[in-house]
């Protein structure tokens, strides 16, 4: 495997930071940090680089990696097995191409940051990241 547990471990803290953030509930609450106790971190928002990051982050990998980054999704999900890897690989090449990609199923599924994580488990790597 070409790509880097470090940068998986990377992209699923990114990940999990989205996963987490909801909807605005109230956007015109006039509230500060200091008196909500800074849950604002926890919404979505138009200035929120979180997204963005994971973007350039999955942009910034080589065609290799990013596959690669998708092959573990697949694994983590339990859409292959780790003996699989070189198909799994070669089909996310192909969902590449036809541009259903890493940056697209990454971004749609709503626990990818988990997947991600038991990807790399199966697979026998086990960078240290924070429990979800």
């Amino acid at each position: 495997m070409d790509i880097a547990p470090d940068t998986v471990a990377d992209i699923v803290i990114r990940l999990r930071a989205i996963e987490v953030k909801e909807g605005a509930t109230d956007p015109d609450s006039g509230s500060n940090p200091i008196d909500d106790g800074a849950t604002d971190v926890l919404v979505s928002g138009t200035d929120d680089a979180t997204e963005s990051e994971v973007r350039s982050m999955i942009a910034g990998l080589d065609d290799d990696s990013r596959a690669e980054l998708l092959a573990l999704l697949y694994v983590g999900r339990g859409d292959m097995e780790p003996e699989e890897w070189d198909a799994a690989v070669k089909f996310a090449r192909e969902r590449e191409a036809v541009g259903e990609g890493a940056m697209k199923e990454l971004l749609g599924s709503p626990d990818a940051g988990d997947l991600l994580e038991e990807g790399l488990d199966a697979m026998g790597l086990t960078p240290d990241l924070p429990q979800a």
